[in-house]
């Protein structure tokens, strides 16, 4: 059975759906896998390596596709309403798409898959149970995003996160908050605080307490009864009151922050708006913000 691997086309996509370590796998399996020219060049795998690894090498998207019956791709096929090369036509008819496609944010796809008899698997929508581990592609990126989130954040900050003494006198550590304690937001509390930083984290689940605690932050809370705890440990939408009470809490402790960093998503649902333009202009001069929402529409 024929396995393409295709080149990411989307803006800024460095990633590949593919290693070569994986190929050498698949081949033992008894696929044959064909990798579409430069897919790995960006994540510094050249064709050289999946050649050695038993992959052929494709010059053109269609040449790759050609007789595959199934198709890795970290993203989405992109259409001409993208603006840029329409992947959707050239996929096999009947063949089986695997990877991060987005069906809430691109649902207009899933017509098109039904056209062509498209098998599509979204790999974000695995259940987060112990036998779906080793697909758990949405732990494993926001696990990254939530560490790069706070390295990116530190670049950007033109002061230091940890206290520095010198004999000059002592710098207080940087303010860092972050809402949305999931698998992102734990990772940014774990490498925010290895940097030194006072770290406050906010989420609507009281199930996270615990969890922020053990890793050194302080939990905000907002006082009400209402519980944000959703089936398969994610949030869910809250209630106007809640929210009204929310966005007072947040404005109080954002005006003190030097950086925040929101990753609050909702299954299925644009992403909950928690910073509002009133809250920036209270924030310190040369504070940052760094979204990791913004595919949902961003919680800023």
């Amino acid at each position: 059975m024929q396995i393409a691997v295709l080149k990411e086309k989307s803006p800024n996509e460095t990633r590949v759906a593919a290693t070569p370590e994986t190929v050498k796998k698949l081949i033992a399996l008894g696929f044959s896998v064909t990798v579409e020219k430069g897919a790995g060049d960006s994540s510094q795998y050249p064709d050289s390596q999946y050649e050695a690894a038993g992959a052929k090498i494709a010059a053109t998207p269609e040449k790759a596709l050609d007789k595959a019956k199934i198709v890795l791709k970290v993203l989405p096929p992109m259409t001409k309403k993208d603006g840029g090369e329409d992947e959707l036509k050239l996929l096999p008819e009947g063949a089986l798409l695997i990877g991060m496609l987005q069906p809430y944010a691109k649902a207009e796809l899933i017509e098109e898959y039904n056209k062509r008899k498209i098998t599509a698997f979204s790999l974000e929508l695995a259940p987060r149970i112990t036998r779906a581990q080793a697909i758990d592609v949405l732990s494993s990126q926001s696990n990254l995003a939530g560490y790069r989130a706070v390295i990116e954040a530190a670049n950007a900050l033109h002061r230091a996160f940890p206290m520095m003494m010198t004999a000059a006198g002592t710098i207080a550590p940087a303010r860092v908050l972050i809402l949305g304690a999931g698998v992102a937001g734990l990772q940014a509390i774990a490498t925010a605080k290895r940097l030194g930083a006072i770290v406050s984290v906010f989420d609507v689940r009281a199930a996270a307490k615990e969890q922020v605690e053990s890793l050194g932050a302080t939990f905000i809370e907002v006082e009400s009864e209402e519980s944000g705890d959703a089936a398969g440990g994610y949030a869910k939408e809250m209630s106007k009151d809640y929210k009204d009470r929310q966005a007072a809490k947040i404005k109080e402790v954002i005006g003190k922050s030097d950086v925040v960093i929101t990753t609050a998503l909702i299954p299925g649902k644009p992403a909950p708006r928690l910073i509002t333009a009133d809250m920036v202009k209270g924030m310190k001069p040369g504070s940052v913000i760094v979204d990791l929402a913004v595919e949902s529409g961003g919680n800023c």
